[in-house]
This record gives C-alpha cells, structure tokens and sequence, in this order.
C-alpha cells in the first residue's frame, strides 16, 4: 500500500464595552471542529490576519517531532515554549485556538522513539502543558509508527494515560487510507483502541494520494463512510454517533499524485457533505498552500480557508 505523504511544499477585540466583563478568548472555540493545518517553516502566514480575511477560528499547528531522543520539540528543533506558542497565545488575544499536530510524515517520530507507553505519553503531557492545549491532533501516517503494531500499541498506551490524566482533553488520530475506508494497518489500529481502552475522541482521516484522479468528492465520501462503518462496528455505535467520531483532512489543489486535483468546487462539495453528517472534524493541508497558483489550482486567496471556516459541524 502507498502511504500518503502531506507535499511539503509552500509557494505560502479587546471588549471594550463599559460594564461588562469579557469571557476567555477561547471560550467558544472549538480547536478540533474546523482547522486547516499551518506548517511554520518557510515564512508561513500571520493566522490572526488569516483569521480576520476568512473566519477561521482554529489551527492545527504541524508538526511535534522528536528531537533524536523522547524529548518533543516543534519541528523536532525549537523549543515547544518559544514562538510557536506565542503564536498560539497570539490565536487566542485574537479570539480562536489551535491544537499541535505531532507526527506527519517527515522527521523523527516520538511514536517510534519513546521506548514505552509511559514515556510517550510523557512526552505527549509536555507538549499539552507547554501550551495548555485542549486537544492534540496524533498524525499517524509514516511507516515507523503506522505499520508498526509495536509502536501502534505504544501510542494508544500513551493515549489512554493521557485521557486519564487530562480527562477534558481530546484527542484527535489522523491517519492514510483507501477509497474503501482505513486500509488494514487503520483498521488494526481502531480495533486495538477498543481493545487497550484508549478513549480517542475523533478518528480522521486523509483522503487523497488515491490515483492519478478522478471524483475527489466522490472518493472522499466512500472513504469516511468506510470509517463510519468500521467506527459503528468496533464500538457497537449508531450511525449518527459513529459519523460524530469521525473527520476528515482533506489537501487542496494538487495532491502528491500527479493528476489529482481537489478543487476549490470539489472541497466545498466534501464540507457541504460533511454537514450532512455531521463529522467531528474537517480540515486540509494546507493553509500555507492556499493562494492562487500556490497548489496548481486558480483561486482566491484563503479560498479553502474560507470554506473551512464556514463548517460548524
């Protein structure tokens, strides 16, 4: 099976009412529900002027990696207290939220470093502390940690003391998968959750790196749908609360096979969709890439962004 790999590419109010007090920023803000991905490598967007152009309230900030030992740092080199929380703080000021991404494809995963489940789930609570983050997106997707059944065991080990520890913080999984839905390393991994008792919140997964093209909307649909099913048999679910359990991330443009395209038309198609049902989740990769040209495709700027942001689940 073809792993999906994300493309590393980028070609990138203060309440002053007299008398009332403010609520929290982030009071009302969903982290999990609609946020794009923003990589901080080369000069990436400033997300409160992306915020104010579209509407977006949350980011799903990419990537928390090892940095050669259990130790998680952004990226695997900055410090998980340094700019990238500043950002975060400067996300809520602004009135939104973001939740760390930790994984992806590239780099040293903490999954396939940490020697046990206690010490990922160590290194998952720094990251959690460092920027007091109500929930973490685990991007399951390179072969060390996905088509490991060690390390599969290993992270949802770590899950679970996480969910016991933080009981108000959720935890997203986003993995590859097939037109069908989860592919058999997925499917493992949503039967071994049941069996170990690792509580995870929402299960998303990406749908594109399929063929060389065709109906994304389409293929987008069969893949969650095979989700869904799989979801309402592990867990004995109904169908609307197994469609509630899961997502999507989506990647606009041109994906990393040639000639598959989601189009600005095709992905608003995927999130009216995904209104019907009601998934927990719709994001894409990413928003670093949403310009015109910046994927391959004509569009506005934030044109995804935008779409992203008018989801509510």
């Amino acid at each position: 099976m073809k792993i999906m790999r994300r493309l590393l590419v980028a070609s990138t109010v203060a309440l002053s009412t007299v008398g009332l007090v403010a609520p929290a920023a982030d009071a009302a803000v969903d982290p999990v529900l609609s946020a794009p991905y923003l990589y901080q490598w080369e000069s990436p967007p400033n997300p409160v002027s992306v915020m104010q152009a579209t509407g977006v309230k949350s980011f799903t900030l990419a990537f928390v990696l090892s940095n050669g030992n259990c130790n998680p740092q952004w990226d695997g080199q900055r410090s998980l207290t340094g700019a990238d929380i500043t950002r975060v703080n400067q996300i809520r000021a602004a009135g939104g939220d973001a939740l760390p991404s930790i994984g992806g494809w590239s780099g040293n995963k903490l999954g396939s470093t940490c020697s046990s489940a206690t010490a990922l789930a160590g290194a998952y609570q720094k990251v959690i502390n460092a920027g007091q983050f109500k929930a973490i997106d685990l991007d399951i997707e390179n072969t060390d940690e996905f088509q490991n059944a060690t390390v599969q065991d290993r992270i949802l080990g770590a899950v679970k003391i996480i969910k016991q520890n933080n009981p108000g913080v959720r935890v997203v999984i986003t993995i590859p998968t097939e037109v069908s839905g989860p592919e058999t390393w997925g499917q493992r991994l949503i039967q071994r959750s049941k069996d170990l008792g690792a509580n995870v919140d929402v299960w998303t997964l990406m749908p594109f790196d399929f063929s060389s093209g065709g109906d994304m909307p389409g293929k987008t649909k069969s893949a969650v749908t095979g989700l869904k099913n799989k979801l309402k048999s592990v867990f004995g679910l109904a169908d609307d609360a197994a469609w509630r359990k899961s997502g999507l991330s989506s990647m606009n443009g041109h994906t990393d096979n040639a000639g598959e395209v989601v189009s600005v038309n095709d992905y608003r198609a995927i999130r009216d969709w995904a209104r019907t049902v009601h998934l927990a989740r719709l994001s894409f990769w990413a928003l670093n890439r949403d310009c015109d040209g910046c994927a391959g495709v004509s569009q506005g700027q934030y044109e995804f962004t935008k779409i992203t942001a008018n989801y509510t689940g």
